[in-house]
């Protein structure tokens, strides 16, 4: 196989672990205990209305459908690329968080 065209199917395989690995999270935000919980300690929000819970959770259904957002990550997908790896480390979790933090500052008002 041509080395450019294993690059580029190594390169697809990331992208989707990385999405697999983002929507993972998405799915655990789903959970409104999860969801909750998070805003209680990332926030100091406490009590979080049914309403903002429902359109939070809106917005994640809508991240879950949509593509990874390649320019976010591309630090990562570099590192990953250039190393040969796919293992993430425990700092590379915090990209994840960023992303869906982005629609929860939403919601803190």
């Amino acid at each position: 196989m041509e080395p450019s065209l294993l690059r580029e199917q190594q390169g697809d395989s990331l992208l989707e672990t990385l999405l697999n690995v983002r929507n993972d999270l998405i799915k655990d935000f789903l959970d409104e205990r999860h969801l909750r919980a998070h805003f209680a300690t990332r926030f100091s929000i406490q009590e979080l209305s049914d309403r903002k819970v429902a359109f939070i959770k809106k917005a994640l259904m809508e991240k879950l459908e949509e593509p990874l957002n390649e320019n976010h990550f591309k630090s990562l997908i570099d590192e990953l690329r250039d190393t040969g790896s796919d293992e993430l480390k425990e700092e590379d979790h915090g990209l994840f968080y960023k992303e869906l933090e982005m629609i929860f500052r939403n919601y803190t008002f």
